[in-house]
């Protein structure tokens, strides 16, 4: 364990309480994995931790305190249950004085189990015996714990996707019968932003296709209305994978992300990359593309290098050299000249030169 996180939970029991790690940290740690977001349960309360950690924190969703500690991002929280959910959030909940009781609350066995300052793991619901079965098994009755939070069928879906595990038989059968919680096709009944941010961390991963196979059997992909294509290929930037979905709606996307998305799907079906792609669209958004069209990245890179203009700040004759040539106001046709112009530059049958561009224009006009 890091001294940074030891220290921490030293701190808290120094003043008196328990302190664990738990969650995800731990279930990574038992696997291998290296994580950086860390979850600590405790038995003091809000007002407890506040005299510890006033100076270097600041107050979370639920009373307790974050800390940013180098690369690290930890969530401290009391001990509590949750009372009732409204639209998946909790909004009555009351904090408890036992581990166990803060245990039960939680979503899968495997993140429920715990660790203390000792590295000792406290494993109330048998989360290592799934842990080491690779299956992802919901704590409680499944039914009842996805109509509180109907988010854990992604949860579940994604923890499965991206570890590589099983779904218990049980919460597997209840996921498919409870998929309408997320929606009924014409309208989400969660926040559209949970479900894309769910979605990214599946499609980030490279057992991604397992993830989409499951959202698929659970009918998720249907009242969303995702298509996924079985010959995907996997990039790491997440506009290039969502670009290789039919999605009938951009849930909670930014204009910024949809134009990449749109971008990128346009080189594809273009099939190849010239030098008016890559003016078009740039460098970046060109090199997603081609990893997906299986091109060589260096090709696309040195092609870039070598356009003879990547603006249309580039040309090397202005609109008002054109008007003047040709006699003529501002208008339409001076930007379809212009664009033109662009175009002969790009395909090598036209030199970005001021001289040459004139000379080109000037012949126009007398055809």
């Amino acid at each position: 364990m890091d001294k940074i996180l030891k220290n921490i939970l030293k701190k808290i029991e120094n003043a008196g309480f328990e302190a664990y790690l738990v969650g995800g940290y731990v279930r990574d740690y038992l696997l291998g994995i290296k994580s950086l977001d860390v979850d600590i349960c405790t038995n003091a309360l809000p007002k407890d931790l506040h005299k510890l950690f006033q100076k270097s924190s600041s107050v979370n969703n639920y009373g307790g305190f974050n800390l940013k500690i180098k690369n690290y991002n930890i969530d401290i929280t009391t001990y509590r249950k949750e009372l009732r959910y409204v639209e998946r959030k909790p909004v009555e909940i009351v904090y408890v004085n036992t581990l166990e009781e803060d245990i039960i609350r939680r979503d899968f066995t495997i993140n429920a189990i715990c660790m203390d300052k000792d590295e000792k793991i406290i494993d109330l619901l048998n989360g290592i015996e799934d842990l080491n079965k690779r299956v992802i098994k919901m704590i409680g009755n499944p039914n009842e714990r996805l109509k509180e939070d109907p988010l854990r069928i992604l949860r579940a879906i994604r923890f499965a996707a991206n570890l590589n595990f099983d779904l218990d038989p049980d919460l597997l059968a209840s996921m498919q019968n409870n998929y309408q919680l997320l929606g009924d096709g014409k309208q989400l009944f969660i926040s559209a932003f949970r479900i894309k941010t769910e979605f990214n961390k599946i499609l980030l991963n490279q057992n991604y296709l397992v993830g989409l196979n499951l959202l698929d059997k659970c009918h998720i992909l249907e009242i969303l209305h995702i298509k996924y294509h079985p010959d995907m290929v996997y990039v790491q930037d997440i506009s290039g994978m969502w670009a290789q979905l039919d999605v009938f709606k951009y849930y909670a996307f930014t204009k910024q992300e949809i134009r990449n998305i749109i971008n990128i799907k346009a080189i594809i079906k273009n099939g190849n990359i010239d030098n008016r792609i890559l003016y078009d669209y740039g460098l970046y958004t060109s090199l997603v593309a081609g990893e997906i069209l299986n091109l060589n990245k260096k090709a696309i890179n040195k092609m870039y290098e070598k356009l003879p203009l990547k603006t249309k700040d580039d040309l090397k004759i202005t609109s008002q050299e054109i008007m003047n040539i040709l006699e003529i106001k501002p208008s339409k046709k001076v930007k379809e000249i212009k664009d033109n112009l662009i175009n002969l530059v790009l395909m090598g049958k036209l030199k970005n030169n001021n001289k040459i561009l004139r000379e080109y224009v000037l012949k126009e006009k007398e055809v």
